[in-house]
């Protein structure tokens, strides 16, 4: 399964702790993130990580485009809803993409890993009959 990952700023830390804690899930998969989320997932896990330009440069956009063209099976984007800047990446896109496209979306810890641990038990492989 592709996974795509972002995190504003204030979410980062979070986001690695997520991928270390999950990370034999996550090392079965193929993970696809922002610039420099990806870069820290990289650094604090030592997965690999397919990088994208930084949200605020682009990277939203090119996960945007691989939602679209149902290349991305699950988005895990840790948002800040409370200190979002004008930089960091717009989550309204990607909600959007994701229910268009009826991709599963985690936009908090909680949700992810419930996300996660679907996977891991096999209730997200109907995401092959889309491809």
């Amino acid at each position: 399964m592709n996974i795509g990952l972002v995190a504003h700023d204030s979410k980062k830390k979070l986001m690695q702790n997520f991928c270390i804690a999950y990370r034999g899930i996550l090392s079965k998969n193929d993970l696809f993130a922002t610039g420099t989320t990806g870069r820290l997932v990289e650094e604090a896990t030592n997965l690999t990580v397919h990088k994208y330009l930084s949200g605020h440069l682009g990277g939203t956009q090119q996960l945007g485009a691989q939602i679209e063209h149902n290349q991305i099976d699950l988005v895990i984007f840790l948002r800040d809803p409370l200190t979002q800047k004008s930089h960091e990446p717009d989550v309204n896109s990607i909600v959007r993409l994701c229910d268009a496209h009826n991709i599963p979306l985690a936009t908090n810890l909680a949700t992810a890993e419930l996300l996660i641990m679907s996977l891991d038990r096999g209730d997200l492989e109907w995401r092959e009959m889309y491809k």
